[in-house]
């Protein structure tokens, strides 16, 4: 048992999985959170449901991190996806794999899961304070300890779990940021990640609530190069799209404006294959018009929009529709086109791209590299992956990561 104390700063996934691992190494361990309940952001993670982490292979999970991969390396192999599975069952929570490799506990409840890290997190040698940390306490280039709204608490090490500056109602209100740069930490400009988009076109907003399965969303910037590109699922909303690729295709928009993008509504089939199937149905509705005659290859509320950005009037007779015409209904429904007015607020993010800049942090142990006795666990580095569960990985990892490196 060592001699010290320790001090956790949140009890989000980080700070919970933390505080476990230190619960029968440190003599005293005390955990600080500003909220009543532990894990108040795990619970809403999942649509509620959680997605604890993937079941990919650690260098595919490597390639799923958007942002300073490399320096997560020693953190994933040392607490790996398996690793956590492991623990989470160990605690009375069975898990189940998904489409995508997204692990879930077989309850689909979040809850669960926080309940199960909340109980890991307590122990004899455990304290729980509810209070505000305001401050980290430094002599000498050494941590001291912390001083809170309620007092200060004397410690040899603190953890800093404090999460990004996502869902700031959940208590992620990027503390940790203002603490690790008083400290003299770099601090990268936290924006949102993980986020959905805002088109500059109005008529999303008549789709809202539509969700398209199995379409390729490419993402081009300012220069027209392609940035992003993938298959999956996808919704509209009053103010443009969101869904998984949207979410993930927002981790490459670094600028957040100045992009377009184009949605491909039928990826299995080539142009050719696409206009064969289109003059089929014509023929099959050669007594109608336009507008209703695309019910079986097109989503119905979606038809007006194709046939307006084609440039086509929807109430001309199929028999009256030009080759030439037909080529331009092929062409929007292979590349459907918005324009990107910028990302919706950072409040409204999954997670945040940003944080205390990596190369003052040391990857084999967490510990900062300009303040002894100082780790950073989560959100609060600057490192974020895409959708999937490979954010709390990470958050995992980098939290048990910093607790064993604490002697």
């Amino acid at each position: 048992m060592i001699d010290k104390t320790v001090v956790v700063i949140g009890g989000g996934a980080a700070g919970l999985i933390a505080t476990g691992k230190l619960k029968d190494r440190v003599k005293n361990v005390i955990l600080i959170e500003k909220n009543d309940v532990f894990g108040k952001k795990l619970r809403i993670t999942g649509k509620g449901r959680c997605n604890i982490t993937n079941d990919a292979e650690i260098p595919e999970i490597m390639a799923n991190v958007t942002k300073n991969a490399k320096f997560l390396y020693s953190a994933l192999y040392n607490f790996t996806n398996n690793d956590v599975v492991s623990l989470i069952n160990s605690l009375g929570v069975p898990t189940k794999v998904e489409r995508g490799g997204r692990v879930f506990p077989q309850s689909d409840s979040a809850k669960d899961v926080v309940s199960a890290l909340s109980r890991y997190a307590k122990g004899k040698n455990v304290k729980i304070v509810t209070a505000e940390a305001k401050e980290v306490l430094v002599e000498s280039n050494k941590i001291i300890g912390v001083r809170t709204n309620k007092g200060e608490i004397l410690a040899d090490s603190v953890i800093l779990a404090t999460g990004g500056a996502s869902y700031p109602l959940t208590g992620s209100t990027g503390d940790g940021y203002k603490m690790a740069e008083i400290l003299g930490h770099t601090i990268i400009t936290p924006t949102p990640s993980l986020v959905p988009l805002e088109t500059k076109e109005k008529w999303v907003s008549s789709l809202m609530g539509l969700t398209l399965k199995n379409v390729e969303l490419t993402i081009f910037d300012d220069r027209n190069k392609k940035v992003f590109s993938d298959f999956g699922e996808m919704i509209f909303t009053h103010f443009g799209i969101s869904g998984p690729i949207v979410l993930s295709a927002s981790c490459h928009m670094r600028n957040k404006t100045g992009y377009k993008c184009t949605i491909d509504l039928k990826p299995a089939l080539d142009i050719e294959t696409l206009d064969k199937r289109i003059v089929r149905d014509f023929e099959k509705f050669s007594k109608k018009h336009l507008i209703n005659s695309l019910d079986e290859l097109l989503p119905k509320s979606l038809i007006p929009v194709i046939i307006e950005l084609a440039g086509l009037n929807p109430h001309k007779d199929i028999s009256e529709v030009t080759k030439k015409e037909r080529a331009e209904l092929v062409k929007v429904i292979k590349a459907m086109p918005l324009s990107i007015k910028g990302t919706r607020p950072i409040e409204e993010a999954i997670i945040t791209s940003g944080g205390v800049k990596v190369s003052e942090i040391n990857p084999s142990t967490m510990e900062s590299k300009i303040i002894e006795g100082l780790f950073f666990a989560g959100e609060v580095i600057d490192v974020d992956a895409y959708t999937g569960g490979f954010n709390l990985q990470i958050a995992f990892s980098t939290g048990v990561l910093a607790a064993e490196s604490i002697y």
